[in-house]
């Protein structure tokens, strides 16, 4: 019932630009709105604590009913024109914020289509900081729990109700506040006020959606790209930090922060060593080019964001293959971002650290530290169990679509911009999975949403244990 109120701004949208296209949002408004009350009906007057157990079939359904209902005015829609397997493939991208799209034709569709793809993203994107700092730590999901301590709300045994409504207040401000700022900054720099909100939206939810084919490139213009590169990557960055900067009135709790120093410090080297491979291997001959290309390339693709400003996957194939992979560990836990999260990669570095040093010195008690606080070994654990849940979900996926007839590098890249919920791949899906079969689509919705929810929150419900009382 509450997500049926969001297909509303689409419909003010349309009668502003007198385009014909608010039946679709409205009809879905009204279906959601009705269907969403007779589920409320039987069961208004009962009330229950959500426990733990709960939060892994809320956090999923959330995510998938949500995006078969969001997916209902994109098929209503004429000028559109889709099934029903790439409206359901197109909103749960927008909502997982993977800026993967079936759509082409953008510059020509209607606004309120344009804007409700935006929309999805930035709803998305409120869901999936809440979900990062709040849920997933309780929940305990592959090593997350670092973060139990640190984000704002209290604990109270196992219910997860009072933690989440005020943590998910604090980092809405916080979102709300980053997303003013990328939209004003936007208008600014010589965006129109639609494009400036609509970019805006995908921009911190680091979607990669566009109203335009061209996505960023169509502006043509370094001053917009600047703003886009800075708060992709803001977007990135863990929203408690985000919020203890507020709080404070400091930035010193981003350079105490170990993760987000590893994650600036991949951000400049990959940076570096794609303008370096643009400009010596002549792909640009003006450095000036160079810079501007390989700097928004890397921090889009790294930050899981998916905008482009040229076609990457033409430069040496030094740089795509290495912006695929710095799509896969992504951005930091508590963000917008995908990936396995830098935090993961941190401590799977420091575990490799201490194994190297327990070989050399076999009686040595060598503890893992993030920062000076000490990690506990089943935190660990959890994260060397993520990574492998991670890494064997991924060839099998691949293998799946290399059975059903893609070849190796669409394939690979399909399920890495997928599960890391970057958007753009290579090969058949560079622009868009339009080409793919229905089974592909579908394959590749679930690898969306096994990386937006960190591959144990689904995993969990189909074991059979979970199931028991």
């Amino acid at each position: 019932m509450l997500f049926s109120i969001t297909l509303l701004p689409p419909v003010i949208i349309d009668l502003l630009y007198q385009e014909g296209a608010a039946y679709a949002f409205f009809d879905s408004y009204l279906i959601l709105l009705c269907l969403g009350f007779l589920l409320f009906l039987p069961v208004r007057n009962k009330g229950s604590d959500l426990r733990l157990r709960d939060g892994f079939v809320v956090v999923v359904l959330f995510w998938l009913v949500l995006g078969l209902a969001g997916a209902i005015p994109l098929y209503l829609h004429d000028s559109l024109d889709i099934s029903i397997t790439d409206a359901i493939f197109e909103s749960i991208s927008g909502l997982t914020t993977t800026g993967a799209t079936v759509i082409t034709g953008l510059d020509a569709l209607p606004h309120s289509i344009l804007f409700y793809r935006q929309e999805l993203q930035w709803l998305g994107g409120m869901g999936i900081i809440v979900l990062a700092v709040a849920v997933l730590p309780m929940l305990g999901i592959g090593g997350m729990q670092l973060y139990k301590a640190e984000a704002p709300g209290p604990v109270k045994d196992a219910k997860l109700t009072p933690r989440i409504a005020e943590t998910a207040k604090a980092l809405w401000y916080i979102y709300l506040g980053l997303t003013v700022a990328c939209a004003f900054a936007y208008w600014l720099v010589g965006m129109d006020v639609f494009d400036a909100v609509s970019h805006s939206f995908s921009t911190i939810a680091n979607g990669g959606f566009s109203t335009h084919d061209a996505s960023i490139g169509y502006f043509d213009n370094h001053a917009t790209e600047i703003v886009a590169i800075v708060f992709m990557f803001l977007g990135g960055v863990n929203f408690a930090l985000h919020f203890t900067a507020v709080r404070t009135k400091s930035l010193k709790s981003y350079f105490r922060d170990s993760e987000f120093l590893l994650y600036a410090m991949m951000l400049i080297t990959i940076s570096v060593l794609s303008i370096y491979t643009l400009y010596i291997q002549s792909e640009y001959h003006d450095f000036s080019d160079a810079f501007r290309e390989g700097i928004f390339q890397a921090v889009s693709i790294a930050s899981t964001s998916g905008f482009v400003t040229a076609d990457y996957s033409n430069w040496p194939v030094f740089i795509p293959v290495l912006l695929l992979f710095a799509g896969l560990v992504g951005g930091c836990a508590g963000s917008t971002g995908g990936g396995i999260k830098v935090i993961r990669l941190l401590l799977l570095i420091k575990q490799g650290q201490r194994e190297i040093m327990r070989l050399i010195h076999p009686n040595a008690q060598v503890t893992v530290k993030i920062g000076k606080q000490p990690v506990k070994n089943s935190i660990i654990d959890a994260v060397w169990g993520f990574f492998a849940a991670y890494v064997a979900l991924f060839v099998l996926m691949m293998l799946v679509l290399m059975f059903n007839g893609l070849d190796q590098i669409t394939a690979f890249s399909a399920v890495a911009a997928t599960i890391s919920n970057t958007g753009p791949g290579l090969g058949d899906v560079i622009f868009n999975y339009a080409g793919l079969s229905d089974f592909n689509k579908l394959l590749l919705c679930f690898s969306m949403l096994l990386g937006r929810l960190e591959i144990f929150t689904v995993l969990v419900l189909f074991m059979p244990a979970f199931w028991r009382k």
